[in-house]
């Protein structure tokens, strides 16, 4: 019986859908439509898995690179966008970088607490903190530093974007810090001690003469 009856509303479901939905005539022209949306969609696809690809591999030749990776819920094409997005911004503060940090409302005495971000950043590197963030929500990582802070505020009542916000800001002070430790090795094997630069030269020029046999 409910076959029957639903059998029998299904005509009268259609012709209401009608009215809602856009419906083209069976013809040459709706077929030449259909086939160039399909041909544009194919095109972009394949720009955009070009244009994805260079930037991993010129991420990939970042010093930072190995060390973004590294880190939970980034991936090749997130890791890229942080890269992208910081560049080199060791001497801007990160939640203001981010645009993560919040208001300052003070007037006389009045010094509200709980402000709004300021926004001043770049909204590409806070879209992309937030699908990171969302990794750490979704996976629950128990012994990573950044959920363990996110739980905290989750326990303590914070609305949903605070602690969204706040988790953005303890994964940011965990990128610079990790990366400015990077680089600063680097630099410090890239600058050797005068006396080795001083030495050098002849350490090669003896090691010549023993293989010439003078």
């Amino acid at each position: 019986m409910d076959f029957i009856l639903a059998n029998w509303k299904l005509p009268f479901q259609l012709t209401q859908s009608c009215g809602y939905f856009t419906t083209l005539p069976k013809n040459d022209n709706t077929k030449l439509l259909i086939t160039s949306a399909a041909a544009e969609l194919t095109a972009t696809s394949e720009i955009l898995a070009t244009i994805r690809a260079e930037v991993i591999r010129l991420a990939k030749q970042l010093p930072e690179n190995e060390i973004v990776m590294a880190m939970y819920g980034v991936v090749n094409i997130t890791g890229a966008q942080l890269m992208a997005e910081i560049g080199d911004g060791a001497s801007i503060p990160e939640s203001q970088f981010a645009g993560v940090d919040p208001e300052v409302n003070q007037s006389g005495k009045q010094n509200t607490k709980s402000n709004a971000t300021t926004k001043r950043g770049s909204p590409h590197l806070r879209k992309t903190l937030y699908q990171i963030i969302c990794t750490y929500l979704m996976c629950s990582p128990t012994d990573e530093p950044v959920y363990q802070f996110l739980d905290k505020k989750r326990t303590e009542g914070k609305p949903y974007f605070v602690n969204m916000t706040a988790a953005s800001n303890k994964l940011l002070r965990i990128y610079y810090a990790k990366v400015k430790e990077r680089l600063s090795k680097l630099d410090a094997k890239a600058y050797l001690p005068p006396i080795i630069h001083r030495y050098r030269p002849k350490i090669e020029m003896s090691g010549a003469n023993e293989i010439s046999g003078r």
